[in-house]
């Protein structure tokens, strides 16, 4: 079988090879999901994707599984709680936009059902496009963080090579 570049001498345990065979490209249909993929994203920002890899579940801890109605009603304590947890990537920046965001998420899944529908209704658009819309309604969100999130997502091409047989999984709809 053929497989990405970057994953296909680790083992089938390692935790990048687990997120590219499961997770990397694969439409998500849940909100708090979506979130969470967010939250990783903004987080990775200047960091790398292993440490995030590594976090992920201490991070779903900290932030009630992503929980968006949750994590928008977070207050000056739940931010230093935050900030204090070791288990997360404690910049109050990014704990911040992560609040703000989930903030936005409930005002449009007021306006569109769903944070999902709210991207499907602009889909699809170029990498420039979605990053003006995302920069235009959240916060922390520059070019690299909003392909990184629609790539690994599903609605950005490039999370895969062509030849990867993970990309054939995606296409077939197979999870």
């Amino acid at each position: 079988m053929s497989y990405c570049t970057y994953c296909k001498n680790l083992p089938e345990d390692n935790h990048h090879r687990i997120y590219h065979d499961n997770h990397y490209g694969f439409p998500i249909e849940s909100d708090n999901e979506l979130f969470e993929r967010f939250v990783f994203e903004i987080n990775q920002a200047g960091l790398s994707w292993d440490l995030i890899l590594k976090k992920q579940e201490t991070f779903r801890q900290a932030y009630h599984r992503f929980n968006i109605e949750i994590v928008a009603s977070y207050d000056e304590t739940e931010i230093e709680r935050l900030l204090h947890d070791p288990g997360v990537i404690r910049n109050k920046l990014k704990v911040n936009a992560a609040i703000h965001n989930a903030k936005e998420i409930l005002k449009l899944q007021e306006e569109f059902g769903s944070f999902k529908n709210w991207i499907e209704h602009h889909h699809p658009k170029t990498k420039e496009e979605w990053v003006k819309i995302f920069k235009k309604t959240f916060k922390f969100t520059g070019g690299e963080i909003v392909n990184e999130f629609l790539m690994s997502t599903g609605y950005l091409k490039g999370a895969h090579d062509e030849d990867c047989h993970i990309l054939d999984k995606i296409n077939n709809g197979k999870s």
